[in-house]
């Protein structure tokens, strides 16, 4: 019985924030279909973008560079924003699926959030669920919103200047907050972050972002220095990664 309540409370958990990040979505989608009609191109720009494309930020930018007359560059600067999902798409391939269907639906589905989520999942059965509800829900979310921007037309404005842009790092940090428990892990993301700072005042967007990739180097270093397993560390299983709940 105490199983089964747990479970419960879980899926509740689960739907929240889902419908939490949900309502992010449509604001900030409200927003980038608002600025594409803003910045005076075709109506179906914004819909294609958000089915096809479906990348979120990258989508901002390169909407930008459309309306300055640079094609070339909004996709070259898309596919290095969205590098990432290289090492996202192997931390996920087994929770999506064996199919050939379900792996070219479920890449397409996958973003930042998703991911998170997911990973934040210790049952590979839940995780599977999770994967597919947070992106099926965030897919829908961001092409409402897309379609209610494209109808309110410029009156959304910046999601900068409402903070609404703020949102999805806010969420991402909540859920990455049990992981900041293990020192390792505390190591790595320190050691990225830093990376990443350095790196933006010095290189185009995007790379900033995989060159924190470089904070891996941490597991390399001696043992006394956090490359290692400290003894009496906690062992995988007993690793609170993930736990939903400790992070909201």
């Amino acid at each position: 019985m105490r199983t089964a309540g747990r479970t419960k409370a879980t899926d509740r958990a689960l739907l929240r924030d889902a419908g939490a990040i949900a309502l992010a979505m449509i604001a900030v989608g409200a927003s980038f279909g608002a600025i594409t009609i803003a910045y005076g191109l075709p109506t179906w720009i914004p819909f294609a973008m958000s089915t096809v494309v479906f990348a979120g930020g990258a989508q901002f930018l390169a909407v930008g560079l459309i309306a300055a007359g640079n094609p070339i560059a909004a996709v070259f600067a898309g596919l290095l924003l969205n590098a990432r999902h290289l090492p996202f798409g192997l931390a996920v391939s087994d929770t999506v699926g064996t199919r050939w269907r379900d792996r070219l639906i479920g890449s397409h589905l996958m973003t930042d959030e998703v991911v998170a989520f997911t990973l934040a999942e210790k049952d590979p059965l839940r995780r599977r669920r999770v994967y597919w509800l947070i992106g099926i829900t965030l897919f829908t979310s961001w092409n409402a919103g897309t379609a209610l921007g494209v109808l309110l037309g410029g009156a959304t404005g910046d999601p900068a200047a409402l903070g609404l842009d703020a949102a999805f790092p806010a969420g991402l940090i909540a859920l990455i907050l049990p992981s900041l428990r293990d020192r390792q892990v505390r190591l790595v993301a320190l050691a990225g972050a830093g990376i990443a700072v350095l790196a933006t005042p010095v290189l185009p967007a995007g790379l900033p972002v995989l060159c924190a990739l470089l904070g891996l180097g941490v597991l390399l270093l001696p043992r006394r220095w956090g490359g290692g397993t400290p003894e009496g560390a906690e062992t995988a299983g007993d690793n609170p990664v993930g736990e939903r709940e400790a992070a909201w």
